[in-house]
């Protein structure tokens, strides 16, 4: 049942009595005052979700009272309550912003209605005005984890960006987060309260893919039995992510190009010009400048979308963000499960570290998520991870059983993991540079440095 507090105004004692009457058996507080005084008092002193006045009092009338509260809370809802007839007053209060109008003499379920239809908009909006919170709040800079100098560099560079409506190129492997970070960037921008919307290169075939990115019209192709929207539409004022955008045909590349140039588009069938304001941030896991040298990718379209080009290293390139990746994760399906697991052991870190992680984030995640739905103590420990993360011949670098300064650990932690490469590849710098992810020159750099070569 609803319990939104309403203020009655009407110097009728009547009048006051009869919507006090009505609107509480339907479940509303109400406050009844006879005058536009009596009720910015009330205003000023408590919380009100709807005002209904009458236009015609004594003193202040219903008008001078409507702009008194416009000015004072702009946002709260007034409906006010004219004579028959009286159809310049209901205008001008319109315009001054009442949400609506009701003329005497009226039935009660016309009050009924019109107050609940105003209340239900005003908890739409307000629900609105949360998801739009709990949007920024999650996609927000500060929520992608990552301290290590190479994320760090990146969250600059997209948050210097997300002002802008240059196009953005976001490169990376498959799963360091390339989605997550456009959505940061859309929702860091002046675009935030305008669409976000995701198209996959990969997931559709050539045919599908023209129409998702334009729509079509009914008729337009066997199985066309109505007019649909394409994606650029769906995204107008707001933001397009292109995920896999290499994947994209040459033939699709081509009327992608031209939307970007023009801004404009007709649908798949149809002949009428649609104009849109699309700003463009795709993502790719290939490397567009072979792509382009090969000529599976067109060069314009290339330079159209790498104005501004954001990569994302693969987290064995960034193992410092590993142990808070994995307690984020740790507590996000403790939280999930119920499960009483408090922490991880020593050792099932040092395997997460050691790990080199081809499928990224992604893969780090999945294998937490295993290991809490598994796990049977109060800790992770190794036998919880998956079987790739626990065999006979993986690394595992012990911590030290007291703390220390960070980068002290890390570097220690990165000298055990090259001496059991090294000591795992039989002493090749080939092989081992190769398995670390990383130049055999800065493999030689990082042997000179821990003084393991003269």
């Amino acid at each position: 049942m609803a319990n939104e507090h309403i203020l009655l105004v009407d110097d009728e004692d009547g009048m006051r009595r009869l919507l006090s009457r009505v609107l509480s058996k339907e479940g509303y507080e109400t406050t009844a005052v006879s005058n536009g005084a009596e009720a910015l008092r009330h205003v000023a002193n408590d919380r009100f979700d709807l005002v209904v006045t009458d236009i015609k009092m004594p003193e202040m009338d219903g008008l001078a009272l409507l702009r008194e509260l416009k000015e004072f809370e702009p946002s709260l809802p007034i409906i006010v309550i004219t004579a028959y007839g009286t159809v310049e007053n209901a205008v001008e209060a319109l315009r001054a912003g009442a949400y609506d109008y009701i003329a005497k003499p009226f039935e009660t379920d016309e009050i009924k209605l019109t107050v609940a239809k105003v209340l239900e908009r005003e908890r739409l909006l307000a629900e609105n005005r949360y998801l739009h919170a709990e949007l920024e709040e999650r996609y927000d800079f500060s929520g992608i984890i990552g301290n290590s100098p190479a994320m760090q560099q990146v969250f600059e560079m997209a948050s210097s960006v997300a002002a802008s409506n240059a196009n953005v190129l976001i490169t990376g492997e498959s799963g360091t987060g390339k989605e997550l970070l456009a959505r940061s960037i859309h929702y860091s921008s002046p675009r935030k309260e305008k669409p976000f919307v995701v198209l996959n290169c990969a997931a559709l075939s050539e045919g599908v893919l023209e129409s998702e990115l334009f729509g079509h019209e009914k008729g337009a192709f066997s199985g066309a039995l109505m007019s649909r929207k394409g994606r650029f539409e769906l995204a107008d004022q707001g933001t397009l992510f292109i995920d896999e955008v290499a994947e994209m045909s040459m033939a699709a590349q081509v009327k992608l190009l031209r939307v970007i140039q023009e801004h404009e588009f007709e649908r798949v069938g149809g002949n009428k010009t649609i104009q849109v304001d699309v700003r463009i941030v795709a993502a790719t896991n290939k490397n567009l400048e072979d792509q382009v040298k090969s000529g599976r990718f067109r060069e314009d379209l290339y330079y159209r979308l790498n104005v501004v080009n954001i990569h994302i290293p693969p987290l064995r390139e960034r193992r410092e963000d590993i142990e808070e990746l994995s307690r984020y994760f740790l507590n996000k399906y403790v939280a999930e499960t119920g499960k009483k697991i408090l922490d991880m052991a020593p050792r099932t870190l040092s395997c997460l570290l050691a790990h080199d992680w081809p499928g990224n984030v992604r893969e780090l995640q999945n294998a937490i998520e295993r290991a809490v739905v598994l796990a049977k103590g109060s800790e992770l420990t190794p036998r919880d991870l998956p079987q790739g993360l626990q065999g006979d011949d993986q690394i595992c670098l012990q911590l030290p059983e007291k703390g220390g300064n960070l980068t002290e650990i890390l570097e220690d932690l990165e000298r055990q993991l090259i001496i059991q490469t090294l000591q795992r590849e039989d002493g090749s710098q080939t092989r081992a540079a190769e398995a670390l992810g990383i130049k055999r020159t800065t493999l030689r750099y990082k042997m000179e440095k821990y003084k393991m070569i003269d």
